[in-house]
């Protein structure tokens, strides 16, 4: 799929190029694959905003869902949402998956501010990654009641985790049936948000005539 986003399209500057690839193997593999050009350097923060029920879509919480995200630090944010500064550590929080469990452990922990201004779970993790941009393995739930797997490789620094709090029923998918919230997840692979008002964050910044480029794939299993 091709975009092109003429110098000024939402207050951004430059003409911008995307292309995005979408590759469906025999691995059950879905492999997304961004690629951007500028003429004019701009801000640029790419990701796919999929939302997942391993048991199947319209079929209730995904609170029983075990997952795992290899990051031992994520951003906080205000009541807004908007990242409030530098990383800090999950070891000892309700946000600490480098241990695989349940998503709705500590998604009603309330007396934790950031749970109770997200009302669960909507931020970024910082990924352990190393420096080379190469493929990795970044989370991966399993539904232990249906047996499916979704692992996430991505060469992107961030995992923004998100429990569809805000759905309230008023989206209707197949067959008819609601979607109400937290009966799904989604894991978005991307550069942190608010990235450009915080100098600490890895860049968002794509100069005149460079490429921008990013994979993630989203890999099914059955354990």
């Amino acid at each position: 799929m091709n975009l092109n986003s003429h110098a000024g399209d939402s207050g951004y500057p430059g003409n911008l190029n995307i292309k995005v690839t979408y590759d469906l193997n025999n691995e059950n593999e879905l492999s997304i694959q961004y690629e951007a050009i500028s003429d004019a350097s701009t801000v640029i923060n790419l990701t796919n905003h999929a939302y997942f029920n391993l048991n199947g879509a319209g079929s209730g919480s995904v609170g029983d869902h075990l997952v795992y995200i290899d990051a031992d630090q994520f951003t906080p944010v205000n009541q807004h949402l908007i990242p409030i500064g530098l990383p800090s550590e999950v070891k000892n929080t309700p946000f600490d998956f480098t241990v695989e469990k349940r998503i709705d452990q500590h998604w009603d922990n309330n007396e934790y501010e950031q749970i109770y201004f997200a009302e669960g779970f909507d931020h970024n993790y910082v990924l352990n990654k190393n420096s080379s941009n190469q493929l990795k393995l970044a989370a991966k739930v399993t539904d232990p009641s249906s047996g499916r797997v979704l692992e996430v490789e991505t060469t992107e620094p961030g995992l923004q985790f998100y429990t569809a709090n805000a759905m309230n029923s008023k989206d209707v998918g197949r067959e008819g049936k609601p979607y109400f919230a937290r009966s799904a997840f989604c894991l978005e692979t991307q550069h942190f948000p608010d990235s450009p008002n915080h100098d600490s964050f890895p860049s968002v910044i794509l100069e005149a005539g460079e490429t921008y480029k990013s994979t993630t794939i989203y890999r099914f299993k059955y354990q």
